[in-house]
């Protein structure tokens, strides 16, 4: 299964989370929860970025050398860049579906981001 196949596998079990490939970046893809971003990352899926608590995205970004800040000043939001990589395991995977559940309940209204367990 490829990298985009199995992040959309995880964003599908999100309450209105959609795919919106951007035009305007060449057609990169992002997934959101009604027009609010909670996903950006590229056609192949091999990096992606996400909004985590700025305490947990410190965390991240020390800890995991695949991590780091989000460019465009948004780091200091909370945004982190992550490498996904070619071919992650299940591990890394566990980490990512985390990680995408996270930054779509700090994006999306609160009705819906309590639906995500």
């Amino acid at each position: 299964m490829s990298n985009m196949a199995r992040l959309e596998e995880i964003v599908a079990r999100l309450p209105e989370a959609t795919r919106v490939d951007v035009e305007a970046w060449d057609g990169q893809p992002t997934f959101r929860v009604r027009d609010k971003t909670f996903v950006f990352t590229d056609p192949e899926a091999t990096s992606l970025r996400v909004k985590l608590p700025k305490e947990e995205a410190d965390a991240v970004v020390a800890t995991d050398p695949e991590a780091e800040p989000a460019g465009y000043g948004l780091g200091r939001h909370g945004w982190v860049r992550v490498e996904v990589g070619d071919r992650p395991d299940d591990d890394r995977w566990q980490e990512i579906a985390e990680w995408v559940r996270t930054s779509y309940t700090l994006v999306a209204p609160r009705r819906l981001a309590r639906e995500v367990v």
